[in-house]
């Protein structure tokens, strides 16, 4: 066998080979420069994902350019779209999550996002009817949102509902106080400061920044954004809607509202507290530090009650952050609670003129009448009953008004033939006729207004009554008779059909109302007719009379259908009451024989000295008279 020898050109070609895998290698070889690149890209795609909330589109077209050509320029871009405030992004504690603070009467529900109360729960209150175990929640699924407007130094508009917040909870005594930081370096920060104590409604808040001068403009005021939609609570929702609106303080304690239209708005200033009202239930900020000009907007979301049943009303308030030396200081507080008269007015913080008692004499017999004696009766007794008493009380403290207004009448009805007698000898002279019917009211010391001025005397209690009742927080499903709920309607048959302007029930306190007032004009439409003479170019007040008695009822059954059966109640025993006592009246207290014996003595003594009224009405009647004189001379 041959020897192989030794071939120097395969030694020369391993070496080739090897020399060009190591030049391969060297090349390819990673470069610390782009590692540390690729590292630091990584990184700012993370915060980017951990902070894309800041500014949606900036962020989402920076990391798009990151990802696909690590282009410096879009690297510079993200950097600056993240700005101071991605450091919040990067806490261990700035994350998804919630805290919840309660006491024995509201639990609230925090969120990281955002640092705002994503629940608002009434711990004693429940919807629609008592016993439905779902609990009054004023804030849940989103439908209400707290958001500050961010300006930057370097002009770019950060949210702070779409930033993480760190919480830190501590107890001081038994006050909870949650700390809500929202974080742009370890010692620069924009805090929510929720603080809770036992057994109140009111909750603490404070916002407040530090170190953030630099890092903000503060050469203009932020915007405070707040927005809610309120959830129906009750039975009727076009009944709850109708008490839904906005109230707010502002110049120094005036009370003013908005929200009654489908849409309206306010501009307020100097506003110290925006109260988004519902009909039973309230959600109210309040400021120590006044906002200088706030914008309110609330828009009706119902439209066709028998579709939009879930939400009533959208509310809308911006409300102006002034900076102070160059930080934001407000001390604030938010209730949340019943839009009732005690508990509001406890508070002495005004919040109870957010309850629409009526304006000037009507707010007043409501104030110092009505609420302190309602409130009295219905410590001791059942709802249903007070309302009763109440009435009975009410119209027993009327009865010498309803005393005057019958008396008046039936003095008119005996004078009725001697005023007819006049009409007749002086039919072609109606001045003439006008003149000798008060001479003859003179004379027999009847006053023609005494019969109007009871009936305007009474009006203001009969007012003030469709205020208080519908505004009675403590008749909130309290139950009577087949009425499960007092502050709603009282239905005891459901249509399969629905009445314009009527609805798709009928309740029964309405229809008792209807026919006690239709029996009351009944019987006192003849005494009016005999009493009140036909004046000559005027409507026939006995066909009007007999038109009214059936159009009022029917008015009463349309108009008060919906509304509170505690009201319908009130109505109804109120007209039954009356009826009562005009029956006493007349049958004890009212002798027309008496009367008219009475009234043709007076007519022999001196005549009374007339009235303000009556001596100008006299003094009228001759000066067109003279003119007409003159009139046929010429």
């Amino acid at each position: 066998m041959e020897q192989k020898k030794f071939d120097p050109n395969s030694i020369i070609g391993f070496a080739l080979i090897f020399g060009i895998l190591i030049w391969i290698i060297y090349n390819n070889q990673p470069d610390p420069k782009a590692i540390e690149a690729e590292k630091a890209q990584k990184e700012l795609v993370l915060k980017a994902t951990k902070a894309k909330e800041l500014n949606d589109k900036a962020v989402a077209d920076a990391t798009v350019a990151v990802a696909t050509t690590g282009d410096s320029t879009q690297l510079a871009k993200l950097e600056k779209t993240l700005g101071n405030f991605a450091y919040s992004a990067t806490l261990p504690s700035a994350k998804e999550g919630y805290t919840t603070i309660e006491n024995e009467l509201v639990k609230l529900k925090i969120a990281n996002k955002g640092g705002y109360i994503v629940e608002a729960t009434l711990k004693n209150f429940e919807r629609f009817k008592k016993g439905s175990g779902e609990l009054v929640e004023l804030v849940k699924n989103n439908n209400a949102n707290l958001n500050v407007q961010l300006l930057t130094s370097d002009n770019r508009t950060l949210n702070t509902k779409d930033l993480y917040f760190e919480p830190t909870l501590t107890k001081n005594g038994e006050d909870q106080i949650l700390s809500m930081k929202l974080k742009a370096g370890p010692n620069e920060f924009l805090e929510y400061k929720y603080a809770l104590k036992p057994n109140d409604y009111m909750i603490g808040f404070d916002l407040r920044s530090q170190g953030l001068n630099k890092v903000l403009n503060t050469s203009k005021p932020l915007d405070l954004e707040w927005s809610l939609k309120s959830y129906r609570n009750e039975k009727s929702i076009s009944y709850e809607n109708r008490y839904t609106e906005i109230y707010f303080e502002h110049e120094g304690g005036k009370i003013d509202y908005a929200g009654l239209g489908s849409n309206d708005e306010a501009s307020p200033e100097k506003a110290t507290y925006i109260a988004y009202k519902q009909h039973f239930f309230s959600t109210i900020l309040l400021t120590k530090t006044p906002f200088e000009n706030a914008k309110l907007h609330s828009t009706n979301l119902v439209n066709d009650e028998k579709i939009d049943t879930t939400f009533t009303k959208q509310f809308k308030s911006n409300l102006p952050l002034a900076f102070t030396n160059g930080e934001l200081d407000y001390k604030m507080s938010w209730y949340f609670g019943p839009t009732d008269y005690k508990t509001l007015k406890a508070y002495d913080q005004n919040l109870d003129k957010i309850i629409s008692l009526g304006w000037g004499i009507f707010g007043w017999i409501n104030k110092f009448i009505f609420i302190p004696l309602f409130g009295f009766l219905s410590s001791y007794i059942a709802y249903g009953i007070a309302i009763i008493i109440f009435t009975i009380l009410i119209k027993i403290a009327m009865s010498p008004i309803t005393f005057k207004s019958f008396l008046s009448q039936a003095k008119m009805k005996v004078l009725r033939p001697e005023i007819a007698e006049l009409g007749e000898k002086f039919k072609k002279d109606p001045m003439k006729k006008q003149q000798e019917t008060m001479k003859l009211y003179n004379k027999a010391g009847v006053n023609p207004m005494a019969g109007c001025i009871p009936a305007l005397i009474q009006l203001p209690f009969m007012y003030a009554s469709f205020q208080f009742f519908p505004s009675a927080f403590e008749l909130r499903q309290k139950s009577f008779l087949w009425a499960d709920d007092l502050s709603s309607f009282d239905e005891v048959i459901k249509l399969p059909f629905h009445i314009p302007f009527y609805g798709d029930h009928i309740s029964l306190f309405p229809v008792l109302a209807a026919i006690a007032i239709f029996f009351y004009m009944k019987m006192t439409s003849g005494d009016q007719q005999m009493a009140a003479p036909q004046q000559e170019g005027m409507p026939d007040m006995a066909k009007m009379m007999k038109i009214m008695i059936y159009v009022s009822p029917i008015m009463m059954l349309f108009f008060f259908n919906s509304y509170g059966a505690g009201l319908s109640l009130y109505n109804f025993i109120s007209n039954l009451i009356t009826i009562g006592i005009m029956i006493v009246i007349k049958r004890y207290f009212i002798d027309s024989d008496k009367i008219h014996a009475q009234i043709q003595e007076n007519k022999l003594k001196e005549p009374k000295k007339q009235g303000k009224f009556q001596r100008k009405l006299q003094e009228v009647m001759e000066q067109q008279e003279a003119l007409k004189a003159q009139q046929k001379k010429k």
